[in-house]
C-alpha cells in the first residue's frame, strides 16, 4: 500500500501568507493538505504594485494585496500552460472559502458568473476577499 505524503509549504511560501488576512491563512493552510501549492505574493506594497501595472501584469493601483486581502497562488509544481490545472485548483480553493465562510474572488473570474470565457483579463493565481 503506497503512503500519500501530505505536501507541506515552503519557508517562503508560509513567509508570503503569514503577510496575508488571517482569512486566507486557514483557508490556504488547509488548501496545502489536499493540493499542492505555491505562495507566489502576499501582502505587497504600494510601489510593487505600480510596478506591476505598469509592466501589464494587474490592471489596478488599489489591489486588495495593499491591505493583505489578496494572495497569488499556483498549483505545484507550476506549469504555466496547463490553464486547466489552475481552473481545477481555483474550483477546489473556491470551494474551500465557500465552505469556510470567506467571500473569496478568483481572478479567472472577476465577475464571479461561474464563466471563465468572458474575462478581459485573467489572473489565474489571484484570489482576494471580496464584500468589504
Amino acid at each position: 500500500m503506497e503512503v500519500l505524503r501530505m505536501a507541506k509549504f515552503s519557508k517562503k511560501s508560509l513567509e508570503r501568507l503569514e503577510s496575508c488576512d488571517d482569512r486566507l491563512f486557514v483557508i490556504f493552510t488547509h488548501v496545502i493538505k489536499h493540493f499542492d501549492c505555491t505562495i507566489l505574493e502576499g501582502k505587497r506594497s504600494r510601489e510593487r504594485q505600480a510596478e506591476l501595472v505598469a509592466q501589464g501584469k494587474s490592471k489596478t493601483l488599489e489591489s486588495k494585496h495593499i491591505e493583505g486581502k489578496a494572495v497569488d497562488v499556483a498549483p505545484y509544481p507550476i506549469d504555466w500552460e496547463d490553464r486547466e490545472r489552475f481552473h481545477y485548483f481555483a474550483g477546489y480553493v473556491m470551494a474551500t472559502a465557500q465552505q469556510m465562510g470567506v467571500n473569496l474572488r478568483w481572478g479567472g473570474d472577476w465577475d464571479r458568473d461561474t464563466e471563465v470565457k468572458d474575462n478581459s483579463f485573467d489572473d489565474l493565481v489571484h484570489f482576494e476577499i471580496v464584500g468589504e
